[in-house]
């Protein structure tokens, strides 16, 4: 493919005239909302409804390919993202996007209530489940390098069935993150001014418990952070790098002054809840640890994707992982579990150990710490947004590029309305379990994705293969489900013998994938190492956390999945089968034509590489 010029005015041609009639980015007509032909008319619509079944099974059964996603799926931006970042600045994305409200506020809240002194061992479990996922979005994002993440990924694995899973899920854990994080902001505010954590926050008795803290601050925030994402990725870059290098020194000071001020004993007894208390907050504090999918959507503006992500993600998230296994021992060397502070946990321990000046110093450094989080999560949602919206599943306009500043504003300021809304109402501990369970989710699509990528092509896999690989991978997700769900209804006395069954079955379908299914394809530059056994694992940990959540997160989960489902067969199904079947692609030809796009022809000739006969 000719690479194409960009243009700063997209055009189209004037079907009369011929001439080419400049298209504004600012524009609210309904064709731009719902240009498909299902929407054409009610009696169009109409005849959409009433082909549901025949559409559900052509999505269910459809597939994208690298290309199509390099290719057709960017030109709908009508303005291309600026390839602008390195792996230095995606390496303080990742401090950016992850250090913030869970290590914070999640590690009290979890070791008062579930795991005591054992919340250590609560970071590593999450911390190895979340290295685990890590490494299939490098891989993915190396070979895919295009701001949908996951949603892109799964689109060419999966299909358009489990990418519309994952997109309900990636904007609802969008929408969510971004509440839960603006809301500790508040709540650290609070703290740094000696008030306590819901002083700042409006109580309305007559709402709902859990939903009648009213913080008007918090919507301000998530406007201010949105904004400045809206202007430019390099700049937000700067910003970024700047304040997290400062919360980086914060963190040092925390670590240093707690364990002068640590006291041994304080770990006695370690795990007052059990094993179950230590796997209940691994699960609640995997929130600390999400965001980092966000590194994985600035593939499209990386300059050089598959030098850049491995370092920037892999080398981030490594770091990370030690430096919350560190303060979470910190915290409970300081103080007994039961006189940790739920809400501003560090700032009141070390008032508590006489350095009350010390908590002014951890209250700004979380401050800072949580504005970064929202900054970075600000342009990895917004890109997350776009890459949908060029699939069609909610409205194409929300995919536009703006031509000056090269960030898809419309996406940005969709997810910051949303999460405004759900922050002004929604207390932390609901928030956080609800994401949990997203994250979890999408997290163990992902390393299904990942298997299914390595061991099965159209036209390379044979169908013997096939068959052999589709039940070795149903076997590790069946024995992964049994085992959480052993581990979540049994008695911790009568658990070995369940564990006895499940976990030999998990061991030999890995190994049947391993010995009896040939790989397919092998990554061009990055791959994860001991596949399949790592991904198989990471199914593993990602089912067995989210089994170890209450009952509560799985109810709002299914509540909210369903509401998206609903969305999906009314609109977001009709509008992508129209795209698959109708003009759509012809129409990104004729832009690209025309000189509407520039679309890297590297990018395209190398996915056309890696499809391999998909």
């Amino acid at each position: 493919m000719a690479p194409v010029e960009t243009s700063s005015s997209p055009e189209h041609h004037d079907d009369d005239t011929g001439k080419a009639v400049a298209r504004r980015y600012w524009r609210w007509h309904k064709d731009d909302f719902f240009p498909e032909p299902s929407f054409a008319s009610w009696g169009a619509y109409r005849r959409a409804l009433s082909a549901t079944p025949s559409r559900l099974r052509d999505r269910f059964a459809g597939r994208s390919t690298d290309a199509d996603e390099l290719g057709a799926m960017r030109r709908r931006s009508e303005n291309e993202m600026r390839r602008c970042l390195t792996w230095w600045d995606l390496t303080w994305f990742g401090f950016g996007s992850v250090i913030g409200a869970g290590i914070f506020v999640l590690t009290g809240q979890e070791a008062h209530d579930h795991a005591g002194p054992a919340i250590v061992l609560s970071y590593v479990a999450s911390g190895l489940s979340a290295m685990l996922s890590v490494f299939c979005y490098t891989e993915f994002a190396v070979e895919i390098p295009v701001a949908g993440g996951s949603f892109a990924y799964l689109r060419v694995e999966l299909g358009d069935a489990a990418a519309f899973i994952a997109a309900a899920n990636l904007l609802l854990e969008s929408v969510i993150g971004t509440a839960a994080v603006a809301r500790s902001w508040t709540s650290y505010l609070a703290s740094l001014i000696n008030k306590p954590d819901t002083a700042l926050r409006i109580h309305v008795s007559s709402f709902k418990e859990g939903y009648n803290d009213l913080d008007p601050i918090a919507v301000v925030v998530i406007a201010v952070t949105a904004s400045l994402a809206m202007l430019s990725s390099k700049g937000t870059s700067r910003v970024n790098w700047v304040a997290s290098a400062v919360h980086v020194v914060v963190i040092g000071f925390v670590i240093v002054a707690g364990f002068i001020h640590a006291n041994p004993s304080n770990l006695r007894p370690f795990m007052p809840h059990g094993v179950s208390g230590v796997f209940r907050a691994a699960a609640i504090v995997y929130f600390a640890y999400g965001g980092f999918d966000n590194i994985a959507t600035m593939a499209e503006e990386t300059k050089n994707p598959s030098r850049d992500i491995p370092l920037g993600l892999l080398g981030s998230m490594s770091v990370i992982t030690a430096i919350y296994c560190v303060m979470a021992l910190v915290l409970s060397m300081m103080q007994p579990y039961t006189a940790i502070d739920r809400s501003a946990a560090y700032s009141v321990a070390f008032a508590n150990v006489g350095m009350h000046w010390a908590q002014y110093v951890v209250a700004l450094g979380a401050l800072k710490g949580m504005t970064t989080v929202l900054l970075v999560g600000a342009l990895g949602q917004a890109r997350y947004t776009t890459h949908i919206a060029r699939s069609h599943i909610i409205p194409p306009v929300f995919a536009l590029v703006h031509p000056r500043t090269g960030t898809p504003v419309h996406a940005t300021a969709l997810i910051a309305t949303a999460s405004a809304c759900i922050a002004l109402f929604s207390s932390l501990d609901v928030l956080s379990s609800l994401l949990s369970v997203s994250t979890l989710f999408i997290f163990m699509m992902m390393a299904t994705a990942l298997l299914v990528r390595r061991y099965y092509v159209r036209g390379v896999t044979t169908r013997a293969h096939a068959r052999r690989f589709v039940a070795m991978l149903a076997l590790v997700i069946a024995s992964s489900v049994g085992i959480a769900a052993y581990w979540g209804m049994t008695s911790a006395e009568n658990k070995w013998q369940g564990y006895a069954v499940l976990v030999p079955v998990w061991v030999a379908a890995t190994l049947g994938i391993q010995v009896l299914v040939p790989a397919a394809r092998a990554p061009k530059v990055w791959g994860v190492p001991l596949v399949p056994w790592l991904p198989s694992l990471s199914i593993a940990t990602n089912l067995f956390l989210m089994g170890s959540l209450g009952k509560d997160a799985f109810i709002r989960f299914g509540v909210c999945t369903a509401i998206m489902l609903i969305y999906y067969v009314l609109v977001g199904l009709h509008a992508t089968y129209d795209v698959a079947h109708g003009g759509e692609d012809e129409e990104s030809e004729d832009a690209a034509a025309d000189g509407d796009k520039k679309v890297a022809p590297a990018d395209v000739e190398n996915a056309s590489a890696a499809d391999g006969g998909r």
